[in-house]
């Protein structure tokens, strides 16, 4: 195990901080993405492509992935490090999440030699673009009822259906894809295989959709006779349900091996915190409100909660149980408290919380509407909460299905 000099890293992280400083642009003219979901514009896109090639080159991305895949090689302390620099200064976001979170990870953990010095370091310097290609329009939650076909013939199957919700679909270069090989066997889940899928290939098309936020972070996929290379299967034909699962260890946080770096801007509590002191009704700061100021040490008291949980997950005994109810938990509570605590603050902005973005009497350029309508997607992304809920009641608690 790799040990680590507290003189290096301190001197690393002063490093990645006056980076960070020196380079992070405040204002680029342009709204800037709260989430990878939320990219809608090409000029959104080529600047945070372009962004994260430059902190992947500077050192700052990837410093614990193995070099010989074009990472850093150091310890994961340092990569860390690095993401903390990020966070001080506010930096944009990641653009390439599923890569970096989700693919990244899945291929250093079970992927072929050949995948990994194929895939891994086009993911780093945002060369190569990944999307998702797990839920379908009929077949959303219920992951296991996937029905994309994909035939094999010679060297390539052949793929026909459709997949849904493919953040950054209509720019990906690859997607992780689920679809069913077998379509007689007793147990569906038997049926699925996991492909590492081309997307710029006759055969596929991306229409965008367009979201509540009025951008078109999503899009949906249509394979019609796509031939896909035989060579992107990952495990084995019919494997495909084991490392659906493993991706969604790494999609809902449970196992680590992240690139580093993040892929959204979450909802700080302290910033709300500000905005009740700069509210006011009747002349006086909102936050003198007994039940505004009860309302925000919950919001306090929960966010200190999730990052002690986060901690737990470092620890394995804690994390070594099936389905993994920490992380499950962490997940579930994180992302609802997150579309709780947005609603908390528009209600603070009084009638000025009905405009939006763009509307000059907005309050913080409609920052707070923007994140409301935002949260929604990580209720859903990874598992909807509902779904979350029924694993952590069923799984983890042990309670019954009626």
């Amino acid at each position: 195990m790799q040990t680590v000099d507290p003189k290096d890293l301190a001197a690393f992280e002063a490093d990645a901080d006056a980076w960070f400083k020196e380079n992070v642009v405040r204002d680029p003219g342009f709204m800037l993405p709260l989430t990878f979901m939320e990219v809608g514009t090409d000029q959104q896109f080529n600047f945070l492509r372009d962004w994260q090639n430059k902190v992947y080159d500077a050192g700052y991305l990837g410093a614990a992935w193995p070099k010989a895949y074009g990472g850093g090689g150091l310890h994961q302390d340092f990569q860390n490090a690095a993401t903390r620099a990020m966070r001080r200064h506010h930096g944009p976001i990641m653009l390439n999440a599923i890569g970096l979170n989700w693919t990244g990870p899945l291929l250093l953990d079970m992927g072929s030699e050949t995948h990994k010095m194929a895939h891994l370091k086009g993911i780093l310097s945002a060369e190569d673009i990944w999307c998702q290609g797990f839920s379908e329009p009929g077949n959303g939650s219920d992951l296991g009822n996937a029905q994309t076909r994909a035939v094999r013939d010679g060297d390539h199957y052949v793929v026909n259906g459709s997949k849904i919700w493919t953040t950054l679909g209509r720019y990906a270069k690859y997607m992780i894809l689920l679809a069913r090989t077998d379509a007689n066997t007793p147990k569906k889940y038997d049926g699925l295989s996991f492909f590492l899928a081309p997307m710029k290939i006759p055969g596929v098309e991306t229409n965008p959709i367009r979201k509540l936020t009025g951008e078109h972070g999503f899009t949906q996929t249509f394979f019609t006779d796509a031939r896909i290379p035989a060579t992107g299967l990952m495990g084995v034909e019919g494997g495909g349900w084991k490392v659906a699962m493993r991706t969604l260890e790494f999609e809902r946080g449970a196992r680590g091996g992240q690139a580093g770096g993040y892929v959204a801007v979450g909802s700080n509590a302290f910033d709300v915190l500000d905005l009740a002191r700069r509210m006011t009704r009747s002349g006086k700061p909102v936050l003198e409100d007994p039940q505004v100021a009860d309302q925000m040490v919950e919001f306090l008291m929960e966010i200190q909660a999730l990052s002690l949980n986060g901690q737990r997950t470092q620890v394995p005994n804690l994390v070594a149980d099936h389905p993994q109810g920490i992380p499950l938990a962490s997940k579930l509570m994180g992302t609802e408290m997150s579309r709780r605590l947005n609603e908390f603050a528009i209600r603070l902005t009084g009638a000025r919380g009905a405009y939006y973005v763009g509307e000059s009497e907005a309050v913080d350029q409609g920052i707070w509407a923007r994140a409301y309508l935002n949260s929604f997607s990580a209720t859903i992304g990874g598992g909807t909460s509902q779904i979350q809920a029924n694993i952590v009641g069923e799984h983890v608690l042990g309670l019954p299905k009626s």
